[in-house]
């Protein structure tokens, strides 16, 4: 006697794949404040001091208005297990940085961080970078003045405005984390 095939037809779930695009707005009245949206995620953010700007400089503390990319994530392997994500994954080491300085041919790009110091340190005491996602704001050109080292990471506790990029806290973190990948669009607007 033959058995009858059975096939079975596997659909993605939508959890099973990365989410098309997040939203991030700021909050009405508070400019240093804001609204972070996505397939039913909606999450307060803290931004830069500067609010959403459209023309980023170096040090102005504002958010970049206009829409982004993750690059990749990176994350205290010291401090928390692997997450899940669709990003490519790298662990914070002690010695990595993040060039801010304009005049080097490393600005807004991870260095290796020396004795000398130079660079904002990754591997901090406090937790804001235990998760950094890192975007594509002003990589590709790089552009001299134009901001660096504008991520998404943990928000203080109090919510405290940024120097530039967006915050939010460990649970809306993890949640976004399985939901993010290299194709999601970041729409800051």
């Amino acid at each position: 006697m033959v058995s009858p095939v059975i096939s079975i037809t596997y659909e993605a779930r939508p959890r099973d794949r990365p989410i098309r695009a997040i939203w991030i707005r700021a909050a009405t009245g508070n400019p240093r404040r804001g609204w972070m949206t996505a397939e039913g995620l909606i999450v307060p953010v803290a931004l830069g001091r500067g609010g959403i700007r459209a023309n980023k400089r170096e040090g102005d503390g504002g958010t970049p208005r206009g829409t982004f990319r993750p690059r990749r994530l990176w994350w205290r392997q010291d401090r928390h297990p692997r997450p899940r994500t669709f990003l490519p994954l790298r662990s914070i080491r002690p010695e990595d940085a993040w060039c801010e300085d304009p005049a080097s041919r490393h600005y807004n790009r991870p260095v290796r961080r020396n004795r000398d110091g130079g660079g904002d340190r990754l591997r901090r005491d406090d937790h804001l970078y235990d998760f950094i996602v890192e975007i594509d704001h002003n990589t590709s050109p790089r552009i001299a003045q134009r901001g660096s080292a504008v991520f998404l990471h943990l928000a203080r506790e109090n919510f405290a405005p940024t120097a530039g990029c967006v915050a939010m806290t460990k649970s809306a973190m993890l949640r976004l984390l399985r939901r993010l990948g290299p194709a999601t669009k970041i729409i800051v607007e």
